[in-house]
């Protein structure tokens, strides 16, 4: 058994000594506990998972190709590849179109009922922000914008579309139309130093707002720069924002399903006792 799992000879002995799961630890001690025997598949998710869990492969850590798995393991490429295909069903990994096989960082969650910086949910929970400026101009406001903002078509509106990254991992694609009489001075700003919503909450703060979530297929420009394989779907966040009486943006803020959640906890108060639960 042990032949077929690892081969033979001192590059393998030194690499099993070296850590291995729980289930291929307990083959090599002859007083571990017996268990029964799973699928080889199931050992090498185990093996897997064991080298997410002690950080050994940390999050965004670019697993090893197929090939590489196969040598090390022992095993057939189908059987590595359907050790991988589970986890990534899973979410314990991620598959980046073209690039490699990622360890899922646990998913981020994007408040719902509040309105955050994206460069600050990710900073909270450890990551490093970094974004790309894939458009920055002044346009006559489409006819379903200028309808949604209150103005007349093909009034001049601000076009902003960013793409914002986790450690190099693309997770979110934001496109935002901003009023230029809330925020004359948006074009001149640097929105490689600071985010839009960072911008934007500063000079004219929120009064109201209005968040809508679909899940969706997203359109191919999308899919290609947020590196989504062909078969994922997105959540898309459209969020409207008011400051005062006047329609300051309206926003759509794309997510890969796997890498990203929305949710919120709120407290319920009296005015809110009509609610079941």
């Amino acid at each position: 058994m042990l032949s077929r799992l690892f081969g033979r000879g001192d590059g393998r002995t030194a690499w099993i000594r070296a850590g291995l799961t729980a289930g291929f630890s307990m083959m090599l001690d002859p007083n571990a506990p017996k268990r029964p025997r799973r699928a080889l598949y199931q050992e090498v998710k185990a093996y897997v998972l064991d080298l997410i869990e002690r950080q050994a492969w940390p999050p965004h850590y670019r697993v090893p190709s197929e090939n590489t798995l196969v040598e090390r393991l022992g095993v057939s490429r189908m059987t590595v590849n359907r050790a991988l295909r589970e986890l990534s069903h899973e979410g314990r990994l991620y598959r980046v179109q073209g690039v490699g096989t990622f360890v899922a960082a646990q998913k981020p969650q994007a408040a719902f009922l509040t309105i955050r910086s994206i460069a600050d949910e990710i900073k909270s929970r450890g990551g490093i922000h970094s974004s790309e400026v894939l458009l920055l101009q002044e346009e006559p406001a489409p006819e379903e914008i200028a309808a949604i903002m209150g103005l007349p078509e093909e009034s001049p509106i601000f076009h902003a579309v960013l793409v914002h990254r986790d450690r190099g991992v693309p997770i979110q694609y934001a496109e935002r139309f901003v009023n230029p009489a809330v925020a004359p001075a948006f074009l001149r700003q640097d929105f490689d130093r600071i985010t839009p919503s960072e911008y934007l909450l500063k000079i004219a703060p929120v009064t109201e707002a209005e968040h809508v979530v679909e899940a969706t297929m997203p359109d191919p420009v999308v899919r290609k720069r947020l590196h989504m394989p062909a078969h994922e779907p997105c959540l898309v966040l459209y969020r409207t924002t008011w400051v005062g009486l006047a329609v300051a943006t309206r926003n759509r803020f794309v997510y890969p399903a796997t890498r990203f959640r929305i949710g919120s906890r709120f407290r319920i108060t009296a005015d809110d006792a009509h609610l079941g639960i």
